[in-house]
């Protein structure tokens, strides 16, 4: 097994280097090993602006130091930040986090591509220096066009809205909210005016929502995807939210309008009743007929009633003719005829292969799911475990850690082979599943903290969470089932800036007030 290998790989290295774990701090012990590891193993072809030389310090400032049993987790959570500081661009703008770490043709200034911009903003909301995403915000809000011969925020479709709220939940700043929000609500203006039709859903070409060749999308034709209606959907409830927090109820109201429209919307037009399943709908009034992973979506963002007819949609996770791979979770089900068709024509097919893109989204929507929703259908906490640990598992190539384009949903080999420009794609999310979802960290607007995780009864006897920064303080969450890993008591303890906060004998949910 490769992951086995792997970790072989790395002991040897920091044995035969001689790092000195013991010297160092006990919370970033852990992540000296793994940075010393992964600059090893890295030609650093790009330098932006932290190097790898700075990679430890940079990141030990900066991000959530985890320690838990699951080793594979545990080196891919280090992992994808290593990846992702690789991506913090200077710029005469301000700082950007970029989508390719070479340059490619159909980027804007300096990199720039706005198709992950949500996903950039849900890892990075976890970031101690909270002035990289503001200031990638503003550049998507008011530079980015600026000077360019073509729009290039709106070359594929966006959830910023809901990112940037999602981001406020975690790092409260109502002055930037205040100070962005006219741009953000003329943004989404200018999405209906652009991609809106007269019954009120909204269209794409698949290759604007980052899907090119696609089961159902075309290049030509305006069909009414579920992502663009269900990000929309997830940015009117954004900003009603960021209106009532700077205290503007008109345009709160306005929003609650429009969300409550496309919810209405979405599920009487997109929902097939037959196939159990969210469908594109073509121009001509048809929907399609394949499932594709995009029908999971608008659990991304809470969009389906709460209601056993919606949660069946989940029960093709598990179906190995539905989206269960051996190597994770396709973008198409199995069972269509056209599965896997299109990579001869086009280099990045949409009709099958496992996308990072598509596996977080839907990992997101699944953790959405067992915790907002009380009909889950045939999921549960283990299903979320299992197919996030085979997402970790994916990360890898010729027995290193790795993170590409798009994998064979049977042997995992990265479709674009060698080409320089997929290593290190920062095109999806990870962390935030770990942090967000697995061991429930649920950002609240309030003077509290939830905590509602998805980890199996039973499978992790400890883990500690650290240096996690929310709402201005420092906070730490150690379980120690046993008392015996830790020797600092039975249960779990959550601490902020040092103070306990919470104790419980079980990983139960809970809202934790910030005292």
């Amino acid at each position: 097994m490769m992951n086995r290998k792997n970790f072989i790989l790395m002991a040897l290295f920091l044995f035969f280097t001689g790092v000195a774990a013991a010297q160092l701090p006990a919370g970033t012990a852990k992540l000296k090993k793994y940075v010393t590891f992964f600059n090893s193993i890295d030609e650093e072809a790009v330098k932006n602006f932290v190097p790898n030389a700075a990679a430890f310090d940079w990141l030990a400032q900066n991000i959530p130091l985890l320690e838990c049993p699951d080793e594979v987790l545990e080196q891919n959570y280090y992992y994808r930040w290593w990846s992702f500081r690789k991506h913090l661009v200077k710029t005469p703008e301000g700082f950007i986090f970029t989508e390719f770490i070479e340059p490619v043709n159909h980027a804007g200034k300096y990199n720039s591509i706005s198709c992950a911009l949500g996903h950039h903003i849900y890892e990075g909301r976890w970031l101690k220096n909270t002035e990289y995403l503001k200031e990638y915000i503003d550049f998507w809000l008011y530079h980015a066009d600026v000077g360019q011969s073509k729009p290039r925020f709106h070359q594929f479709s966006s959830w910023l809205d809901d990112a940037v709220y999602q981001n406020y939940l975690v790092t409260p700043d109502a002055a930037h909210l205040k100070r962005i929000l006219p741009a953000l609500d003329a943004d989404y203006a200018k999405w209906e005016k652009e991609r809106q039709v007269k019954s009120g859903l909204f269209w794409q070409f698949d290759v604007r929502d980052g899907m090119e060749e696609s089961v159902s999308g075309s290049r030509k034709d305006e069909n009414r995807r579920p992502t663009i209606s269900s990000y929309m959907y997830g940015n009117a409830k954004a900003l009603a939210n960021i209106a009532a927090i700077t205290g503007d109820k008109a345009l709160t109201e306005k929003y609650i309008v429009k969300a409550a429209q496309l919810k209405k919307l979405v599920q009487d037009s997109l929902w097939d009743s037959k196939g159990s399943f969210f469908k594109t709908r073509h121009p001509n009034g048809k929907l399609a007929v394949a499932r594709e992973a995009i029908g999971f979506v608008p659990w991304d963002f809470n969009l389906p009633a709460d209601q056993p007819v919606y949660a069946r949609a989940w029960d093709q996770l598990l179906d190995t003719a539905g989206f269960k791979a051996p190597w994770g979770l396709t973008t198409a089900e199995r069972r269509e005829p056209t599965f896997r068709t299109r990579g001869s024509g086009h280099s990045c097919e949409w009709d099958g292969a496992l996308w990072p893109f598509a596996s977080s989204q839907t990992l997101k929507g699944l953790a959405n799911l067992l915790t907002n929703y009380k009909n889950h259908g045939k999921m549960t906490a283990t299903v979320f475990y299992d197919e996030l640990h085979q997402y970790a598992l994916s990360h890898q190539k010729n027995g290193k850690p790795y993170l590409g384009e798009y994998q064979d949903e049977k042997n995992g080999e990265w479709l674009k082979g060698d080409n320089p420009r997929s290593s290190f794609y920062n095109h999806s999310t990870f962390c935030d599943l770990v942090i967000n979802d697995l061991i429930g960290i649920k950002p609240r607007a309030d003077q509290a903290v939830g905590f509602q995780p998805l980890i199996p009864e039973g499978k992790w006897d400890w883990f500690l969470l650290d240096n996690l920064s929310y709402h201005g303080k420092t906070l730490q969450l150690r379980w120690d089932k046993t008392g015996k890993k830790y020797n600092k008591g039975k249960g779990l303890y959550i601490y902020a800036n040092g103070k306990e906060i919470y104790r419980a004998a079980n990983l139960k949910p809970a809202v934790i007030k910030m005292k």
